[in-house]
């Protein structure tokens, strides 16, 4: 394909549309072949409406995108331990859901369950409650005390196989975190799911981005202006990556909850006027000075960090990746 493309000239960059998924694969095929990579969007509604779809027109509505300067994002790499991060990442999320779906099925057996069978089963806690389910012994007749006592084994048991699964992939993701970025599990705040959120969202390749606030628009926590006429209003930035933003929140949560300074913040926003989540939302974007002192360091580009919580986190695994 590029001896083809380089038959019309000098091919220097490609526009390719979701890299992350259906482009996946001729993404790192094009890196390879040393030609820089431009993410670009879905075409626009209105003009997909007028002109159709076709692979065709789609490929050509891309080579204008990064011919009029349209597209301009970098597109993420997929060839570091942030992609080991992330395989691990989402296998975990699909064994917590899988777990919760069986924890939520068991308890429905339970409760329809014989009162006598459901009162012999009673326990302190879930735990010890699932290792006595997995415990009870196959019946082989089918009265619906012997169904019952069969369906509760069924999911405690898958639980148990659930459980251990997400824990040896917990320890894998802070172990591939501990080797790329060290300085994200320092934190008290910071634990193995937030903090494999950020780089995620960053990908292996951190400085396509070409400042602190391009991952605070990534991250969904930059204002978004919202003015007319004399007036002037900023408003909820409603898009990025809803994950890093997540684990931006929980991040604040965790300050709220142990860090004085944080909570001064706070009340200090609130008797400015501001409601709690507009302070919180502050928060994800500034940070308190003990922790920046902590990490306050420059990109290889020499763009000084602002006091931003996201950016100083993820500028800190920025600085061990490159």
């Amino acid at each position: 394909m590029p001896a083809w493309a380089c038959a019309f000239g000098r091919l220097q960059r490609a526009g390719v549309e979701c890299t992350g998924s259906y482009g996946a694969a001729l993404t790192p095929y094009l890196h390879r072949e040393g030609i820089a990579v431009t993410e670009v969007n879905q075409p626009d509604k209105a003009t997909r409406r007028r002109r159709g779809k076709t692979d065709a027109i789609d490929a050509a509505a891309a080579a204008q995108a990064v011919l009029s300067g349209r597209a301009t994002a970098t597109a993420k790499t997929s060839d570091g331990p942030v992609e080991a991060i992330r395989m691990f990442k989402m296998a975990k999320v699909s064994a917590t859901k899988s777990r919760s779906q069986a924890i939520n099925q068991l308890k429905a057996v339970l409760v329809a369950a014989d009162p006598t069978l459901r009162e012999a089963l009673s326990g302190p806690s879930n735990p010890k409650l699932i290792r006595k389910y997995s415990e009870l012994e196959a019946a082989a007749d089918t009265s619906p005390a012997a169904a019952a006592r069969h369906t509760l084994r069924l999911p405690a048991r898958r639980i148990q196989h659930l459980t251990e699964e997400i824990n040896d992939l917990t320890t894998r993701i802070t172990r591939a975190i501990a080797d790329c970025a060290p300085r994200l599990l320092d934190r008290y705040d910071v634990g193995p799911d937030t903090a494999a959120a950020l780089p995620i969202a960053a990908g292996d390749n951190p400085d396509r981005m070409g400042s602190e606030s391009s991952f605070a628009a990534l991250c969904g926590v930059s204002p978004v202006e919202a003015s007319s006429g004399k007036t002037q209003r900023r408003t909820l930035n409603r898009g990025g990556d809803r994950q890093a933003n997540s684990a931006l929140y929980t991040i604040v949560l965790a300050r709220l909850r142990w860090d004085a300074r944080t909570r001064d913040y706070v009340e200090r926003r609130v008797a400015q006027g501001k409601t709690r989540r507009e302070a919180i939302r502050c928060l994800k974007r500034y940070v308190a000075p003990s922790a920046l002192r902590r990490q306050h360091v420059d990109i290889h580009r020499g763009i000084k960090l602002a006091v931003r919580y996201e950016a100083t986190v993820l500028v800190a695994a920025i600085n061990e990746w490159l």
